[in-house]
């Protein structure tokens, strides 16, 4: 993704361990559903509201080996082992994140006036400020191209800095939710996410936390239901079409689509593949996951990178997203692939990337 900033700029003149062990090892690690934690049957079986118990277990990170579309940073597959934990059975929605806004008055990142002197900070020495029209509270949206798009790396082409556009006002300025409450909230920021986080007593999933749960027990397949490609608009809320510039809305919706549209995977998770990015709470770091296999070791609770690192983007301090969303298609990341990963800089925000929440019983018990 393309930071907010660069993209303000262009307007003007525009991211196996187990290799070691034989393949009966493997299977048994990966069979392993329930990982012991301290909690009582009580609590698993009366979850929060709106959340389900995602039992821990042990399970292969990354892009499984049939994945022909798989990103390097992706690779390569490692150990990991995460704890119970409770989450979000949908992304936050609109009226979720109305109630939140109406009881704390907070204002997202969106629709702040923008600070010059720290966003400069993130970028070449020397830029020059761009003219204050253009320096004025918005966010990302996409646009279709009239063409076919030859290179698919210059994010540019479908991508446009819209003033007053924010999760208030999410296709433009004069738009408005109705009709959209239960839509996921979208031109969120990660500060916003946070904010929403604590307000509810919760917390970003880590991304082992996401990727496990996404798999619902699915663990040797590309999509959360298995391989079969041919299924993806009756399970997602994707790209049909040839992108950016004709969508077939084989999947019945062009950008966001209400939660709860398709079905859930295994562990009873809406919308883990498509309809919008989710936030976890791991730093993009595109060494990462060689560090973890090189430990030659099942790693337990990862919490990620302790610094950012991507040298497509080496001034900004960036996020993993997971899940796709309603843009990714065959031809542009097919980012509905479980393992997909993608870094998002912290204050940007755009009307793809969402989040949903977790939270683990000593959080439920500091209540």
């Amino acid at each position: 993704m393309k930071h907010i900033t660069q993209i303000i700029i262009t307007a003007i003149s525009f991211f196996v361990v187990l290799a070691c062990k034989n393949q009966k090892q493997e299977q048994e690690a990966l069979s392993q559903t329930t990982h012991k934690t301290e909690i009582s049957d009580s609590l698993i079986n009366n979850p929060p509201q709106g959340m389900v118990w995602i039992p821990g277990g042990t399970f292969l990170q990354g892009a499984v080996p049939q994945d022909k579309m798989a990103m390097k940073y992706e690779k390569p597959q490692h150990s990991v082992t995460v704890d119970g934990f409770f989450m979000d059975i949908t992304e936050v929605t609109n009226a979720q994140f109305s109630k939140f806004v109406k009881e704390t008055g907070y204002v997202t990142v969106a629709e702040r006036e923008i600070d010059w002197e720290e966003m400069k900070k993130q970028l070449p020495e020397g830029t020059p400020k761009p003219h204050d029209s253009i320096m004025q509270p918005g966010s990302l949206m996409f646009k279709k191209t009239k063409e076919s798009v030859p290179n698919l790396y210059d994010f540019s082409q479908w991508w446009r800095w819209v003033i007053g556009v924010n999760w208030k006002h999410p296709s433009g300025p004069d738009t408005d939710l109705k009709g959209k409450e239960n839509h996921p909230v979208v031109h969120i920021a990660y500060e916003d996410a946070q904010a929403y986080c604590k307000w509810a007593g919760r917390r970003l999933p880590t991304e082992a936390e996401w990727e496990f749960a996404a798999r619902g027990n699915n663990n040797s397949t590309i999509f959360f239901w298995g391989d079969e490609r041919d299924k993806l608009s009756k399970k997602a809320n994707s790209w049909e079409g040839e992108f950016p510039v004709y969508n077939t809305l084989e999947d019945g919706f062009e950008r966001t689509a209400p939660v709860k549209s398709y079905p859930p995977n295994n562990f009873g998770l809406y919308d883990m593949a498509g309809n919008v990015w989710e936030f976890t709470s791991d730093w993009y770091n595109l060494n990462y996951y060689d560090a973890l296999a090189a430990t030659k070791s099942t790693t337990v609770n990862p919490k990620g990178a302790d610094k950012a690192y991507n040298p497509n983007n080496p001034y900004l301090q960036e996020k993993i997203i997971k899940g796709g969303s309603f843009l990714c298609s065959d031809s542009y990341c097919a980012s509905y692939r479980v393992s997909s990963r993608m870094g998002t800089s912290m204050d940007s925000s755009a009307e793809h990337v969402g989040f949903r929440t977790v939270a683990t019983p000593d959080m439920l018990e500091k209540k």
